[in-house]
């Protein structure tokens, strides 16, 4: 039996959120994907862990759909092999993976993983030059069958079903060109997809390394992937442990890390950052009132990351060329604890490249 806490810390050691400084090369989060929603994304992770972000370019990181269909960093380098990696499992897993667009395709008798085939065929053919996402979502529902096509009613048009539009991207060789709103789709240049991915970007090893201990149900759930394809790939060389009276898995190379792991630090995570990804949320936050604080239905704060605890919520607000950073607490916050916030805070603005007019805290 293992407590929270020692999970809690782990992860921060093991996502390098205590660490001054590092490079690109060795930022473990890019294993899996950082992901790139909202202005405090994935950039904003990787400085917290260290990255100096502003000396990156797209020489550097490359903007992909992957898991879940968001969008994530990935270093350049590793193109093909995280093609090879968000490859679903099973047709029964590209169903689950494209929600309500795999059933007309089986009702039509349509392969899932041949559906994904096909879309990247046509994406391929479309996208020969940088192209807006619309654009090419127009071209295609010009050329592609019923059984792909849906009726938008808030465009009033015909377009492809959005899984399988940007679970195909990649099988395309398409990425993401960085910065651009509504995003646009390009070649990766020189792009060759690996016959498989090695350990290091296994999503299931990596769910584990930086998430874990985990079971098959969370590493499934962070997926959108059937328990049983996640079961029939789980790793040998785990040991099991007991978090809170449930069964877990622990990649067996990290035993010595996770005993003796103490992440200590204060950072302002953002409100997709790996660490609030996790899928056992009751182990991240307890007190259901707070969870449901960090993870509304709509306008999901960052998180108040202190010394392996989560201890409250934040918000930027943003006015001209300033702004405050507004936070709502958990528990009595020390002054020292308060001054870590700060501090944090500040980095923030010289990230957003705006002037920090204040940090709000409760009366």
């Amino acid at each position: 039996m293992v407590d929270r806490r020692q999970v809690m810390h782990f992860r921060v050691r093991a996502q390098q959120l205590d660490r001054a400084a590092g490079t690109l090369e060795d930022t473990a989060v890019l294993d899996i994907g950082v992901q790139d929603t909202g202005p405090d994304g994935a950039r904003w992770a990787l400085a917290v862990r260290g990255v100096d972000v502003a000396a990156l370019s797209t020489e550097d990181l490359i903007l992909l759909w992957t898991v879940r269909g968001a969008p994530h960093l990935y270093r350049r380098a590793d193109a093909g092999k995280v093609a090879a990696a968000v490859e679903p499992f099973s047709d029964a897993d590209a169903g689950k993976r494209i929600y309500d667009a795999a059933k007309p395709l089986k009702a039509a008798g349509i392969g899932i993983l041949a559906a994904l085939d096909e879309v990247a065929a046509h994406l391929r053919a479309v996208v020969t030059e940088p192209t807006v996402k619309g654009d090419v979502s127009g071209r295609l529902a010009e050329v592609m069958p019923a059984p792909y096509l849906r009726f938008c009613r808030p465009c009033d048009a015909t377009h492809l079903y959005e899984m399988p539009f940007r679970l195909a991207a990649v099988r395309a060789g398409l990425e993401l060109q960085l910065d651009t709103s509504p995003p646009v789709l390009r070649r990766i240049p020189r792009f060759t997809k690996a016959a498989t991915a090695d350990d290091r970007l296994d999503l299931i090893r990596a769910y584990l390394r930086l998430l874990g201990p985990a079971t098959p149900k969370h590493v499934a759930d962070y997926l959108d992937a059937p328990v049983k394809d996640v079961k029939a790939r789980w790793p040998e060389d785990v040991i099991e442990v007991v978090v809170d009276g449930e069964a877990r898995s622990l990649l067996a190379a990290d035993e010595q890390a996770f005993d003796s792991a103490d992440g200590r630090a204060t950072r302002l995570l953002g409100p997709y950052d790996l660490f609030l990804q996790a899928k056992d949320r009751a182990t991240l936050v307890p007190d259901t009132a707070h969870a449901k604080e960090l993870w509304p239905v709509l306008g999901r704060p960052g998180a108040v990351l202190v010394d392996g605890e989560l201890v409250g919520t934040w918000r930027p607000r943003k006015s001209g060329k300033t702004f405050k950073v507004a936070v709502e607490p958990w528990r009595t916050l020390s002054a020292s604890t308060r001054k870590g916030i700060v501090e944090q805070a500040e980095r923030l603005a010289v990230y957003r490249s705006v002037s920090l007019s204040a940090v709000e805290f409760p009366a």
